[in-house]
């Protein structure tokens, strides 16, 4: 989890030394297309899914409207789950060779897929092969393969491509959380935009029990989820088309910029936004003017 990330956490919860004790990443190093390794400052701290669970607890208990209805997970009301590209991925937990890598983290690209490395503790690490079967894709490394030994059990595959519902709102309900809006890992932003979902959503239906206009809210709430992954599409791309030439590389570029027409053209129908997020609360444009 990025610092940007963590300062939002931590603001949100108010919780100012939030996973202070968690183990650091200080570097990455970016193994892109025909470039040689790029080794750049990061900075970053682990944790697992477990980790914000504990950390973080379940929900306050605080109602809202008893109308509106907050869906993170499927079944959902209404709307299929469309994937931007397919890249089928898999987890291991793996040991580092070697002491300097511990507070670094690697992405390579390789032949028709890309492997992440992350270092989790000592020399523990975890490693994440998109695109195929994580042995194929390490013997084609050339920087990753060679700083890892002892593989693990490698998980079953997962879809790790961009994907959202296609409805997100309702008469009486609103989607968020990966299982309604999912980002591609190699942004690194899934956890921080999870978190400014729900912000979002709780901003509108805190404007909803004010009694403000509970459709255009919910509009609004759809809309800004349609605009946030358009924009990661957007930078998806920006990756996708320097890792690779070949065919795995094309499709994936190819799926990513369908989602982004169909993503401009759902705003093409959409109204202007109308509302401004201040602090946890949306305010209408014009009385915020």
């Amino acid at each position: 989890m990025s610092d940007t990330a963590l300062a939002l956490l931590r603001s949100v919860f108010d919780r100012p030394a939030l996973f202070a004790d968690r183990p650091r990443i200080t570097h990455r190093v970016v193994a892109w297309g025909a470039g040689e390794p790029v080794r750049l400052p990061h900075d970053a701290v682990v944790v697992s899914e477990g980790d914000l669970d504990t950390a973080l607890g379940g929900p306050s208990g605080v109602a809202g409207p008893a109308d509106i209805a907050i869906h993170t997970a499927p079944p959902f009301p209404q709307g299929a789950l469309r994937s931007f590209g397919s890249r089928t991925a898999v987890a291991a937990q793996v040991r580092l060779r070697h002491e300097a890598d511990r507070s670094v983290c690697w992405i390579e690209a390789v032949e028709a897929g890309w492997l992440f490395l992350i270092p989790s503790g000592d020399a523990a690490a975890w490693l994440l092969a998109v695109g195929g079967p994580a042995e194929t894709l390490l013997g084609r490394s050339r920087r990753v393969a060679p700083r890892i030994e002892g593989v693990g059990r490698i998980s079953a595959g997962f879809e790790t491509s961009p994907r959202m519902l296609t409805s997100l709102q309702g008469p009486d309900w609103l989607a968020c959380g990966s299982a309604a809006i999912a980002f591609d890992p190699i942004c690194g932003d899934g956890t921080a935009q999870s978190v400014r979902e729900a912000i979002l959503a709780s901003a509108v239906i805190g404007a909803i029990g004010e009694g403000g206009d509970p459709v255009a809210l919910r509009v609004h709430f759809e809309s800004m989820m349609v605009a946030a992954i358009r924009r990661h599409l957007r930078l998806c791309a920006q990756f996708y088309a320097s890792g690779g030439d070949g065919a795995w590389w094309r499709a994936q570029l190819t799926g990513l910029a369908e989602g982004f027409d169909w993503c401009t053209a759902r705003l093409a129908r959409t109204p202007e936004p109308r509302f401004e997020l201040h602090d946890f609360r949306l305010v209408a444009r014009e009385a915020a003017a």
